[in-house]
């Protein structure tokens, strides 16, 4: 692989260089575009990193429209004409690190800038406008030999920040590339480490490499082979499915790379799983949804072993096909489905001809009673949908007023 004689940069991005320039500070692109560029992939402008000589404080004073996005670690987002927001760093070296923060100097080079960072496909810079490249750590020959390499001292960089042990994996995931043999050892080595990460950091980069990994299957792989999944992950692949074993090849033919969905199919117990890993409530509650009820096998042919299952699934039943259909028998249960769905079936409580207001004018009092009456009144629906009229349902109020009685009024 040759370095290309240009880059197709934007030209918002170029007009930030420009000015940068222009001011005397020497202004370079960087970051993961550069190197997705490299490989053939778009280019996100959107994530084209700038890295420059001049101070957070400069930058602020040469940009109109500016946002601090991480003004302690010298990083300032500049705003172009259409509103897209590009990130400009300092130069920057490490003064003290913990495995977990960073705390940086600015006044460095470019080298010593590059030296910091984690991957050498990752270390690459470009200049714009002079169309000049830079490449201390031989990166372009680690994106042609399909390698993840970690810059100078493995066990350094993975010392300076425990999350690099698993942005390796996503990585190494995405690209289908494989990682050198010293920077898996020390990626195993630093293991212990991902204790000091925060869940937060952890779920966003298992988020992001399950979206982004060729085949979600191998992400999980290495997670379990580096030790990972011991520490933050303990409920995957613990799991058995209905067959006796996980099939983490129904995991990459899942048709949505959710990692909700994804984490809930591998987890014994996701709700754990996410918890630990800080989701939000919602999905938390998805995946709870999920584990209820994923290895259920209504018979396709039978509407209503269908509509009491997608009842009971709420709104997981999307969820719940995915797998289906990925596990290689939901073809038909897909199709029951969507006739249920096309023909308005009734599968919840709102679903009902009555309300609970119906009731109330029946002379059934608010409480639990009214709650139970309406359960088993939607049940007779489930069974058959033709009840579902405003007459049926009343006229078969009394009895189940009669099984869930009213307490009495003192």
């Amino acid at each position: 692989m040759t370095f290309p004689a240009a880059l197709p940069i934007p030209e918002a991005v170029l007009a930030i260089v420009r000015r940068l320039e222009e001011s005397g500070f020497e202004t370079w692109c960087v970051g993961g575009a550069v190197r997705d560029s490299l490989l053939g992939l778009p280019m996100a402008s959107d994530k084209l990193d700038l890295a420059t000589a001049a101070p957070p404080d400069v930058v602020r004073r040469l940009f109109r429209r500016t946002v601090p996005v991480g003004i302690e670690h010298g990083t300032v987002g500049v705003l172009d004409g259409a509103g897209g927001l590009h990130e400009v760093t300092t130069f920057r070296r490490d003064v003290r690190t913990d495995g977990r923060h960073a705390e940086v100097a600015f006044g460095a080079s470019l080298e010593e800038d590059l030296a910091r960072r984690d991957f050498t496909i990752n270390a690459i810079a470009y200049h714009p406008l002079r169309r000049e490249w830079r490449d201390p750590f031989g990166g372009q020959a680690d994106l042609e030999a399909k390698l993840i390499r970690a810059v100078g001292e493995p066990d350094q960089r993975f010392r300076e920040d425990y999350l690099r042990v698993v942005r390796a994996l996503r990585f190494a995931a995405r690209f289908g590339f494989a990682i050198d043999q010293p920077t898996w050892a020390a990626a195993r080595a630093a293991v212990p480490g991902l204790r000091q990460l925060s869940a937060e950091r952890v779920r966003d980069e298992w988020t992001r490499g399950l979206e982004s990994a060729r085949r979600p299957s191998v992400l999980f792989t290495m997670w379990r082979e580096l030790g990972g999944l011991e520490i933050w992950l303990p409920e995957l692949g613990k799991r058995e499915t209905g067959n006796g074993k996980r099939d983490l090849d129904a995991l990459d033919r899942l048709a949505v790379r959710d990692p909700v969905l994804m984490t809930a199919y591998l987890s014994a117990d996701p709700v754990a799983t996410l918890t630990r890993l800080r989701f939000s409530n919602a999905e938390i509650e998805r995946a709870r949804r999920i584990a209820a009820q994923r290895d259920a096998r209504p018979d396709p042919a039978d509407a209503r072993a269908v509509r009491r299952w997608m009842a009971s699934a709420g709104s997981a039943v999307d969820d719940l096909l995915a797998i289906a259909v990925a596990e290689g028998w939901g073809g038909p249960l897909a199709a029951t489905v969507a006739s249920l769905r096309a023909a308005h079936v009734p599968l919840a409580l709102g679903d009902l001809a009555i309300s609970g207001n119906d009731l109330l004018a029946a002379g059934v009092p608010k409480g639990p009673a009214m709650g139970q009456v309406l359960r088993a009144l939607l049940d007779e629906v489930l069974d058959d949908p033709t009840r579902n009229t405003r007459e049926y349902l009343l006229s078969r109020t009394p009895f189940h007023v009669s099984r869930f009685p009213f307490p009495e009024t003192p």
